[in-house]
């Protein structure tokens, strides 16, 4: 069965891009570009994955790593950003996010983070 993967950007073009890239790797890819949506299926079903980005309308990145790490402990979480901080990746890795990724994201430095995160 294939690994299930959620990915939370605001803007549709990631969505669109790392949904074509990450299905190719034989994933099931769900992508939204509304937090509060994604948080509404995330809470329906567990994903094996979160990919989200950080500054969001309504929920942001941080948030979505918060209560996905209190739903589903075991879940990972790779957080993309361009508004990458010392203190947002400080931040990130406190609520124990797998991997942090400025934008533009590089495709196969994803791939592999995301192959490494679901692994086990």
């Amino acid at each position: 069965m294939a690994k299930s993967i959620i990915v939370i950007d605001d803007e549709e073009v990631v969505c669109k891009m790392t949904k074509m890239v990450l299905s190719k790797e034989g994933y099931d890819v769900e992508t939204f570009t509304d937090s509060k949506k994604a948080l509404e299926r995330i809470k329906e079903k567990k994903f094996d994955l979160v990919i989200t980005d950080l500054k969001m309308e309504d929920i942001d990145g941080m948030e979505i790593l918060r209560r996905v790490n209190h739903l589903y402990p075991g879940t990972k979480v790779i957080m993309i950003t361009a508004y990458a901080t010392l203190d947002t990746a400080i931040e990130a890795l406190r609520e124990r996010v797998f991997d942090f990724f400025p934008k533009p994201i590089k495709i196969e430095e994803l791939k592999k983070s995301v192959k490494e995160a679901l692994s086990d």
